[in-house]
């Protein structure tokens, strides 16, 4: 059976016309039995061609078994006479692992492992080449692939024209070639579909017997189907940053450079059939698979201790130091089944590489959090992972880490962002980058993109792409939707250039465009990771990633640890310090005083400006309405308010049933036990599973595969297709068809964003924290904030208002008293008050204002000390003057501004910076206006985005307050 070997997927990015999947599928419907994706210099794409064949297998055994289990049963048959078979013969197709090496100093080969050692020559290799390149680039040449022989089979690939070397220009290169990899090469035969094919192969068969090579055929596939071919050219009008309409030679001349049965392969190669059935011959002897990578978790013992023992001995130590006095018998006996479950698993390694991540941290007081299935652990709290008490949880441990899940747990793991690059340079240098990198993001071509990058291809106008752009993404599926929108907008949707530029746009959503970095995923391997898995350089300098995405380690079971970035970790410990350093209060994340009914009245009041995760419009309407008063309260609010929970009708059931306006009723007992502490409705992924387990009667492994098909920001959601499955399965159980569409629909709201009940525990502390922390210090809260700027919905002005509006002296920019930060200090009343600091000032440095406060002394008389003293340059000493900060010496903004640009117009030199008896450069007097209330609030804005003077709306009330019944408005503030 036919075998191809030199598909070129579209993860040689811009080039190849189809995903690895379809060239699996279209395999399959053409009777192949197997392909191998090659792509330029990486392997990036294969795993999800890895994926398809198994989804593939998986399906047609369950047809197999549906076949067998429906067969008809007749009457017996004459002994001697074979029934015929109750079911087709399918042929799953096998995928290949390969690699197309383009080296600099001789023609390109296509790499193929023989078995697991030939995968890791390969990953090696391509690691080598592009470690010594920028990102996105590749560097080989033969004495690397000289280097990393072991275990590879090679397809020569001649070069197109002879060179001075000739035999396709591998003649210099034959000897060695042949000394290192002695039979395992063959010359791969391959037509141009340019008329002249005949000749080619005859060209092709006697290179082949020169180099006594066996020669092997090959469509060289770049789509999987001719109807690709158009965008195909687009891709290349992409790469190239040109025209469809310029492209040339670089058009693909017709659509025939497409995968191929075995039957159109032997008509092809008519007279060269050897060729053909060299392919499959060469397929039966490449028998590795990806199935083959076992994964290597670090091995965390130290020393004479087992993980499993020094899991057990941290986590009885954080037992010790979680409960002084003392811990409860129910957290001991959850303590213990864990941990044997983890060891029955072998999952302690895991545990122990995430503790000791997280212990770093802590000891660099970098404030950390744990979140994902199985954070909210017993053992998790114990290791000091997260903070979330197993009392206050309601989440079962099995849920997560099971026999039925043949995967390692998921535990992510925020630190605070500015201090985040210090926990992934650690990890680097603790297991070495042979050992340690991070995963890769696939970043797809989405809606605006699309339009943009197919408009110009297609030789679209610029106007026409940004109206397209701004008003049609997201609606490429609603045709009718789509053409009176055009007309909305003044395009003609008749256009047959318009019609052609949209079909591919819809065609190219969701194809790959490059590879980028994913936000802190780590992959760490006891032994090499580039025997796994390629490494290269990310754009950020310091570090390096791995090609395969989430996804991909998800379908090969390869671990992967978290390290996220969260501002509100560094906004909470920066008021953790400010409460330490003025009030010698000791809180961490564990220790806040729990269950305070003072922060529950402030969330029901909606006062959470600034407050994690309910600072939105969306929560600070639900707030009320839901009135929340103990912790799981805002586990379901840190739920429900999401778009997942909200499409699918769920918000509105909630509250009702909340408020005793509808009653709870559960179509059964076990329903009821899933959805009883949510009132009958399902907000969480989990629940989403249990309702498909109890409810539908998925098997675990099915449950699983619907749990990823929610999965958050899913790229080809695929939840429908569990439909039909799902209510069958309630149907079969007893559940209305009305309940069971209702059960459904809610389901399928979480393919737009479902929340993970464990990731909301954890989210549901930190809004506790904050809102505590808001509650009791408002002023320290509205600090830290302000210091962990950018981050969460509210502008600086936002936060320092609503900060005055709970009783805080707000202070402004000084240049004697602020720092950098912005800082405490006694008001004068025995409280605190909140000095604003440097960074509020627009386009200032840090460096200048560490320059500028370690100069001061006892601080500044005039504008010209600062420059003198601090060596600060003119222009950043107009930026403080437009800042207002040289109020305190009695200069008005405009007063300091003009003594800045005197310092900018004469620039002294240093021996005369100062008049001698009187004499020297003095600048005259100048009669400088007033500046009035609205124009220094302007110029506030200008120079900091906000403004301690007034509110801009302030100026002009008296304009829009409505006539008095005397006829005279409202008073306002003078202009």
């Amino acid at each position: 059976m036919f075998a191809e070997f030199a598909c070129l997927s579209n993860f040689t990015f811009l080039t190849g016309a189809s995903h690895p999947e379809e060239y699996v599928q279209r395999a399959l419907e053409l009777g192949i039995g197997a392909v191998a994706i090659a792509d330029e210099n990486s392997v990036a794409g294969i795993v999800r061609a890895h994926a398809q064949c198994r989804d593939i297998a998986r399906r047609v055994q369950e047809r197999r078994v549906w076949d067998r289990r429906n067969a008809p049963i007749g009457p017996p048959r004459p002994e001697g006479i074979a029934p015929p078979p109750s079911f087709p013969v399918y042929q799953v197709p096998r995928l290949i692992p390969a690699a197309r090496l383009i080296f600099a100093d001789a023609p390109q080969v296509i790499a193929l492992p023989v078995n697991r050692a030939g995968w890791g020559s390969l990953t090696r290799l391509l690691s080598i080449g592009r470690l010594r390149a920028e990102k996105g680039s590749c560097t080989l040449g033969l004495s690397d692939l000289m280097e990393f022989a072991d275990g590879l089979h090679l397809l020569l690939l001649p070069q197109a024209e002879q060179t001075p070397g000739g035999a396709g220009g591998w003649g210099p290169h034959m000897d060695g070639l042949t000394r290192r990899f002695g039979g395992r090469m063959h010359l791969l035969m391959a037509p141009a579909y340019d008329g002249g094919d005949r000749a080619r192969f005859a060209q092709l068969a006697d290179l082949a017997r020169h180099l006594d090579l066996p020669p092997l055929a090959s469509a060289a596939p770049k789509m999987h189907h001719g109807r690709r071919r158009r965008l195909g050219d687009v891709l290349s009008a992409i790469r190239l940053r040109s025209k469809v309409e310029d492209l040339g030679r670089a058009a693909m001349a017709n659509g025939e450079q497409r995968l191929r049965s075995g039957a159109e392969m032997r008509r092809l190669f008519r007279g060269y059939e050897d060729a053909v059935d060299n392919a499959a011959r060469l397929a039966a002897q490449l028998t590795f698979s990806l199935d083959e990578l076992r994964y290597d978790y670090p091995d965390e013992g130290r020393g004479s201790e087992t993980p499993p023992q020094r899991l057990r001995r941290l986590a009885e130590e954080g037992l010790r130091w979680r409960y002084p006095g003392g811990a409860p018998e129910r957290v001991r006996g959850l303590l213990e089944h864990e941990l044997a479950l983890i060891g029955k698993l072998k999952y302690d390694p895991y545990f122990l590489t995430v503790r000791d991540i997280v212990a770093f941290a802590r000891s660099r007081g970098i404030l950390c959090q744990g979140r994902g299935s199985a954070a909210n652990s017993v053992v998790c709290y114990c290791l000091g992972v997260t903070s979330v008490s197993p009392e206050l949880g309601t989440m079962v441990f099995e849920r997560f880490v099971s026999e039925a899940r043949d995967e390692p747990p998921d535990i992510d793991v925020d630190f605070e962002h500015e201090r985040r690059e210090e926990v992934i340079q650690w990890i680097y240098e603790r297991y070495g980058r042979h050992r340690a990198g991070l995963c890769a993001t696939v970043i797809h071509y989405r809606g605006k993109r699309a339009i943009r990058e197919v408009g110009r291809a297609m030789g679209l106008t610029e106007d026409t792409i940004s109206a397209l752009s701004s008003q049609l993404w997201g609606f490429f599926s609603a045709k009718g939707v789509e053409a009176e929108r055009m007309r909305e907008i003044g395009l003609d949707p008749s256009s047959r250039r318009l019609q052609l530029t949209m079909q591919l746009v819809e065609e190219i959503i969701g194809f790959p465009r490059h590879l980028s970095q994913h936000v802190g995923g780590f992959i760490i391997t006891q032994g090499r990771l580039d025997e796994l898995v390629p490494i290269e350089n990310a754009t950020m300098e310091g570090r390096t990633v791995i090609c395969w995405d989430k996804d991909d380690i998800d379908t090969l079971g390869i671990l992967k640890v978290d390290v996220l970035s969260l501002g509100m970790l560094t906004c909470i410990r920066k008021a953790f310090d400010l409460m330490q350093q003025h009030h010698q209060l000791d809180y961490s994340l564990a220790t806040l005083p729990p269950e305070d009914p003072a922060v529950y009245n402030m969330l029901c009041r909606a006062d959470s400006i600034g407050v994690f995760q309910v600072e939105s419009r969306a929560q600070m309407n639900f707030l009320p309405r839901m009135q929340p008063r103990n912790f799981y309260d805002l586990v379901i609010e840190v739920a429900i308010v999401r778009p997942g929970p909200i499409q699918g009708d769920m918000v509105h059931p909630y509250i009702r049933r909340r408020n005793n306006e509808e009653p709870v009723h559960f179509p059964s007992d076990a329903l009821g036990e899933v959805l009883g502490k949510t009132l009958g409705v399902p907000l969480f992924q989990e629940q989403a599973m249990q309702i498909a387990i109890v409810g539908a009667g998925f098997t675990p492994e099915q449950a699983d595969r619907l749990r990823r098909s929610l999965a958050t920001f899913k790229k080809h959601g695929n939840v429908s297709e569990f439909r039909s499955l799902f209510l069958r399965g309630m149907a079969r159980n007893g559940y209305d068809a009305e309940f069971s569409e209702r059960c459904f629909s809610q389901i399928e709201g979480f393919g737009s964003y479902g929340f993970p009940e464990s990731h909301a525990a954890s989210f549901a502390l930190l809004v506790y924290a904050s809102a505590w922390i808001k509650c009791h210090h408002p002023g320290i809260f509205a600090c830290a904030l302000l210091n962990a700027q950018p981050m969460g919905f509210y502008a600086p002005a936002q936060i320092v208002r609503d900060a005055r509006a709970h009783g805080v002296a707000v202070r402004p920019v000084c240049i004697n008293n602020s720092y950098w930060d912005n800082v405490m200090e006694p008001d004068g009343e025995g409280g605190l008050a909140l000095r604003l600091g440097f960074r509020q000032v627009k386009g200032l440095r840090d460096e200048d204002a560490a320059w500028l406060t370690a100069a001061r002394g006892n601080g500044y008389t005039e504008v010209e000390d600062v420059w003198r003293k601090a060596g600060i340059a003119p222009p950043v000493i107009a930026r403080l003057a437009e800042a207002d900060a040289f109020a305190a010496l009695g200069l008005n903004r405009r007063e300091a501004l003009w003594a800045a640009k005197a310092i900018t117009a004469r620039k002294p030199l240093p021996l005369f910076a100062r008049e001698l008896e009187g004499e020297g450069l003095c600048e005259p007097e100048a009669d400088l206006p007033q500046m009035g209330l609205g124009e220094e609030v302007v110029e506030d804005y200008v120079a900091m985005r906000l403004s301690l003077r007034a509110h801009p709306v302030a100026l002009i009330r008296h304009l829009l307050t409505p006539q008095s019944p005397g006829g005279g408005a409202g008073r306002g503030p003078g202009k």
